[in-house]
């Protein structure tokens, strides 16, 4: 795939973007506590964004930390913004939007779409769940679908933000399985799909060749699955 930025896996459905500038972007930063984060990949040392999903703890993951560490940004539902400050997240590094909202940054955007699942922190309402369509400038655009499940807007996704990339949780239990996944990619219609957030720990176990398998052969998608910390872009 011909584009500029970056995209590391680091376990589960944390990731490390790096744009064409070089800006760092962390997803759902789940890292110190992640049993399949590699160690070199646990200590965060520069970030210029970090974007939610949702606020559970594997998805929050080592956010605030990793802000005051870094003097990153951090986007999400407002709720859960709300709660992380409440945790220590200055407010000048805070950015609390919503679903159907579009946020711009240097040289990319992030647009907030729903996610079938549910969203709490700390026992806390955290506003409802979402997926993140991250367009970078002239380049390439990125959907992380969060903790979901198939449900029929994603077609209508496919054709507003036409999506290169797309990242499904394929784990089962508290997500869709490699099946559902599979059909749930084809309604949104993509060239590459990349697994996320199985093999973590044994109820999510679900094998990635399985949803390479099914989702190949129902469409020209082509299946990635990454080494963890490897770029699998650019």
């Amino acid at each position: 795939m011909n584009t500029q930025v970056k995209a590391h896996w680091l376990g589960h459905s944390a990731f490390k973007l790096e744009s064409q500038s070089g800006k760092i972007i962390y997803i759902d930063p789940f890292l110190k506590n992640n049993p399949s984060t590699p160690d070199e990949f646990k200590e965060v040392s520069k970030a210029d964004y970090i974007l939610l999903t949702h606020g559970h703890e594997d998805h929050v993951g080592d956010t605030v930390e990793i802000a005051k560490n870094t003097g990153a940004k951090v986007a999400g539902m407002v709720e859960l913004i709300g709660l992380l400050q409440e945790e220590g997240l200055p407010e000048d590094q805070a950015i609390g939007f919503n679903k159907g909202g579009t946020v711009h940054f240097d040289d990319f955007s992030v647009t907030t779409v729903s996610a079938n699942h549910s969203s709490s922190f700390k026992g806390k309402y955290a506003g409802d769940p979402g997926g993140l369509v991250l367009s970078f400038e002239d380049d390439i655009c990125i959907y992380h679908m969060g903790d979901t499940n198939i449900f029929a807007d994603l077609e209508l996704y496919g054709e507003m933000y036409r999506p290169h990339v797309v990242l499904a949780p394929i784990g089962d239990h508290f997500t869709m399985g490699p099946e559902e996944a599979a059909y749930a990619v084809e309604l949104i219609g993509c060239e590459t799909a990349v697994p996320i957030h199985y093999g973590t720990w044994p109820p999510i176990d679900s094998d990635p060749e399985e949803f390479k398998e099914i989702l190949e052969g129902i469409t020209d998608t082509d299946v990635v699955i990454p080494e963890k910390g490897a770029n699998f872009l650019g």
